[in-house]
């Protein structure tokens, strides 16, 4: 009888395996048999720690692509404007554009992530994005910029998808967050990082040169992670130990590294072969997100995790607008207010996964069951949820009560450090709370990480697309005040959902166990009873 590994996708990925429930090894404390038991096993990933750091940062830098291409292009809008000679109104639906596709872009990359692995998903994402680069640069018509722009779009927003997946490809659940933190910085650093290079090059050097930038920037991202990052998607490679058939999926260095270990007989049980079956490859199903929302605590999750996301990104989304009108700064100047809001996001996002760790830990220990960083632990009879939840409430709160503050703060026109910390303060804690609930919906789809981020994605872009539309029209009808009175209120008030997450997720993940189990030998009755 086939043994099944702790935490890996042992079957090809269909729509059951995209809904089934985390199950591999937090478990009561073993007794000395189980322990030996668990030594014998494979570790969840052969990779050392200096290559998870490396995997990790290349994962950081690519997904800072998206959110900077995203804000470089933000400062030179108004010459933009004027060169296409079209109104202000028309440049900022190419904004909206940017946003709506990079909810949609996910959708399809995190199926074929799942699917080929994550290197055809890197390659395809970053070809599509350099070529869009180049077109924006050369191209001279409205048209031809909208297009381009979700072009652009397209290729940068799917590495949101990737960069969760690869973390949950070599991380345990006990030592996810610190991981996941730490790649998701270079998300949190392109708002920050972003206006502040576009501000540069388009005053100096032209609009134009924004756009070769980031080409000749992608394209020396591509061939660093072509030569050294290898294929870490579970369902290709299992924990790392077998070697990729196809040739996008192996990098130079991993394959010259394999042959001479192999050549100097350094085999070792971290390197024995991890069981996986034949690979069924098909078309990316970019639907198959809209599988994990209609589930009932995935859709809580994703709909409270849009609202939170929604709220601080109405504040980045005018703020150029309320500098310029209330302090009448030029535009290298409202680039660099934007510091303040990249460094709290990065560092909530970095000090968030340890937090997470701790509190898994912690929570570990409350219930009795004791924490496998080397292989991986079971889920099924874990509070999860409350473990990624119950550090949320505070975070939650304060920040909710920072973006109150700042309506006021531009209402009165006060001192623009008043502002500018309470920037600080909306990314420090907004952030975490976002972080910590794609990390939960992580946990819950172990075998389709970049799909269940996709899901993520979508809606908190579709949300933030809508907040962005409205904020500015609520601030001329009821001032900055009273706006972010209500956004900040609306957070507060739906927070009780996650309240619901923690008190019926658990039953509501078994169920879909149960369910998904009898459909899966319901299924494999059927298939003996045809041959």
């Amino acid at each position: 009888m086939e043994q099944r590994p702790v935490m890996v996708g042992s079957s090809p990925l269909d729509v059951k395996e995209v809904l089934q429930a985390p199950d591999a090894s937090v478990s009561p404390a073993p007794e000395n048999k189980a322990v030996q038991e668990a030594e014998m096993q494979p570790p969840y990933s052969i990779y050392t720690k200096r290559q998870k750091n490396f995997i990790v940062f290349m994962s950081a830098l690519g997904g800072f692509f998206s959110p900077l291409s995203a804000n470089t292009y933000l400062p030179s809008i108004p010459s933009l404007a004027t060169f296409l000679n079209v109104s202000p109104s028309l440049m900022n639906l190419t904004v909206t554009a940017f946003l709506i596709f990079q909810g949609l872009a996910p959708s399809f990359y995190g199926d074929l992530a799942d699917i080929m692995g994550r290197r055809p998903a890197y390659f395809i994402s970053f070809i599509i994005y350099i070529a869009a680069n180049i077109g924006l640069a050369t191209q001279s018509s409205y048209p031809a910029l909208f297009v381009l722009r979700c072009l652009q779009s397209s290729g940068s927003g799917g590495t949101y998808a990737l960069n969760s997946g690869v973390m949950a490809d070599i991380s345990t659940t006990a030592e996810r967050g610190r991981y996941m933190g730490a790649a998701q910085s270079g998300i949190m650093l392109g708002p920050a990082v972003g206006p502040i290079l576009g501000g540069l090059l388009g005053e100096y050097l032209g609009w134009r040169s924004i756009f070769w930038f980031l080409t000749i920037c992608g394209g020396v991202y591509l061939v660093v992670f072509a030569i050294a990052v290898p294929e870490t998607c579970r369902k290709v490679v299992g924990n790392g130990s077998i070697p990729p058939t196809a040739w996008w999926s192996r990098s130079v260095l991993n394959e010259v590294a394999r042959r001479r270990a192999a050549r100097n007989n350094k085999a070792s049980a971290a390197t024995e072969p991890w069981p996986i079956p034949t690979q069924r490859l098909r078309f990316p199903n970019p639907l198959k997100v809209l599988l994990i929302i209609k589930e009932k605590d995935c859709a809580v999750i994703l709909f409270y995790n849009s609202i939170i996301y929604a709220s601080w990104y109405t504040v980045t989304a005018d703020l150029a607008n309320l500098l310029g009108e209330i302090y009448h700064l030029k535009t290298v100047q409202i680039g660099l207010c934007y510091v303040p809001f990249g460094i709290g996001a990065a560092l909530s996002i970095l000090g968030n996964g340890y937090a997470q760790d701790w509190n898994y830990a912690r929570v570990a220990r409350a219930n009795g069951f004791t924490v496998d960083k080397k292989h991986g632990d079971d889920l099924a009879k874990f509070p999860i949820e409350r473990a990624r939840i119950d550090i949320v409430w505070p975070l939650i709160y304060v920040g909710a009560l920072a973006t109150i503050g700042f309506g006021w703060a531009a209402e009165t026109e006060t001192h623009l450090a008043v502002l500018l910390i309470l920037t600080f303060i909306m990314a420090l804690f907004l952030t975490a709370c976002y972080n910590s609930m794609n990390l939960l919906l992580v946990d819950l789809y172990p075998n389709s990480p970049s799909t269940a981020s996709a899901a993520n994605n979508l809606t908190r872009c579709l949300m933030a697309a809508g907040g962005s539309a409205v904020i500015e029209p609520m601030i001329r009808a009821m001032g900055a005040g009273w706006a972010y009175t209500l956004v900040g209120l609306v957070s507060i008030s739906l927070s009780p959902m996650l309240y619901v997450v923690t008190r019926y997720g658990p039953r509501w993940r078994e169920e879909r166990r149960v369910r998904l189990a009898k459909e899966k030998a319901k299924k494999e009755a059927e298939a003996v009873a045809n041959c």
